[in-house]
């Protein structure tokens, strides 16, 4: 079973234990179930429930680590939620944080024989992938945004008026095709990656299974070739 059909049934389980809970009821007295003792501390009782908690996550991390998926679902019921907003309170967007807590996911179940329960709590291990996204998510944005103030300068330096703009940016989108469609299969392949999925080479290597330093080589070669083929068909 893949990741991310068990990430889209921990979703599920999880909606449907948060619709299923009613509302917890009290007494009249507002008092609650367990026993306190006279100087307001709670009673000796707790602590074997304490143990017995810690007794389950344990359990739950060393089946999860196994390749467990129930305990993969269990994990995400527990810790997706506080993902999901370490990542939305820092990049701002709830939809963009969602696409992170499935990275972090996803980057959990194919690396769980990684995890080491003596280092920390499932939880901790979870919010350090989710850190190490949510930097990937910043840096593809800040060079998304480079990447689309260069076009756009470039192309208004080419075009003065709005229309002409457009109809040079569909030019160059067109030419751009057809010449990656002119590279070397490796080349092409590893700069549509690149240009259309705004992947990093460490990603593209990987989705490739090519040495990092063979996608290095490609993205070099086919940029100087799309360059220099761009620019000898300018007018």
């Amino acid at each position: 079973m893949t990741s991310s059909r068990l990430l889209n049934q921990g979703r599920g389980a999880a909606a449907a234990k948060a619709t299923g809970m009613g509302t917890a009821t009290s007494t009249g007295t507002g008092t609650s179930t367990g026993t306190v003792t006279g100087t307001g501390h709670a009673t000796s009782a707790s602590a074997p429930a304490e143990d017995a908690r810690i007794r389950r996550e344990q359990a739950i991390a060393a089946s999860f680590r196994a390749g467990d998926e129930e305990a993969f679902r269990q994990l995400y019921e527990q810790w997706a939620g506080l993902v999901h907003t370490i990542a939305r309170r820092t990049l701002g967007d709830s939809f963009e944080a969602e696409d992170v807590a499935q990275q972090v996911f996803i980057a959990a179940w194919r690396n769980r024989r990684g995890y080491r329960p003596v280092r920390g709590t499932a939880g901790s291990w979870l919010v350090g992938i989710a850190r190490h996204k949510i930097a990937d998510a910043l840096t593809a944005r800040t060079r998304r945004a480079r990447l689309a103030a260069s076009v756009e300068s470039e192309l208004e330096a080419r075009s003065p008026t709005r229309d002409g703009h457009l109809a040079q940016q569909a030019v160059d989108r067109v030419a751009v095709q057809h010449e990656l469609e002119q590279l070397p299969p490796a080349q092409r392949a590893v700069l549509r990656l690149a240009f259309y999925s705004d992947l990093p080479q460490t990603q593209i290597a990987a989705c490739l299974g090519m040495p990092l330093g063979t996608v290095k080589s490609h993205a070099r070669r086919g940029m100087h070739t799309l360059k220099r083929r761009l620019e000898s068909s300018d007018p």
